[in-house]
């Protein structure tokens, strides 16, 4: 089992955390992986990408041209991305920010109001942690209870403790955001 995904969006929507998260949560669920962030000219405002692989082998490369899923957080990102996504694979779009459907029949899509989601769990800032449990709902990937516990603890390294509840609450709302 290999699975790839591409978080895209601004910086400062999380993009790149969410990713070391996944990461993080695949290596102690026991997988490989590799972790691939990109960053555009600007850090807040511009655009950021990362690509995390996960598979029960080793990874050949952490650059992969036709991803398993993407989790498209505005529409540069739906744009660029939404090509790429392998046949039969997932889709997962920022409804909040994205006016429009996704081109492509081949793939799941599931349009999810992030932001909104995001603002209701009481912090617009985490809209990563949204896409995120909307993500591991879609694909089964690595168990929710592993990534919270990834995040509870890169939270406390990071001096954020106080965060963890709402990052919480929002893995859960986004992961119940999936039918």
């Amino acid at each position: 089992m290999e699975r790839s995904v591409v978080i895209a969006g601004f910086g400062g929507q999380g993009v790149i955390l969410a990713g070391k998260i996944l990461a993080q949560a695949g290596m102690t669920h026991g997988l490989e992986v590799t972790w691939l962030p990109s960053y555009g000219p600007e850090m807040r405002g511009g655009t950021a990408n990362c690509t995390v692989v996960l598979s029960d082998e080793p990874v050949g490369s952490p650059i992969v041209d036709e991803p398993s899923a993407v989790i498209a957080l505005n529409l540069p990102s739906l744009d660029k991305f939404e090509p790429t996504v392998a046949a039969a694979g997932v889709l997962i779009v920022n409804q909040s920010l994205i006016g429009r459907a996704a081109k492509r029949s081949d793939i799941h899509v599931y349009a999810v109001p992030i932001n909104e989601i995001a603002t209701r769990v009481g912090n617009p800032r985490t809209v990563n942690m949204v896409a995120l449990g909307a993500y591991l709902k879609a694909t089964r990937v690595v168990p929710l209870d592993v990534v919270k516990r990834v995040m509870a603890e890169a939270m406390r390294d990071g001096g954020k403790e106080k965060l963890i509840a709402v990052n919480e609450k929002a893995l859960d709302e986004g992961y119940a955001a999936i039918p």
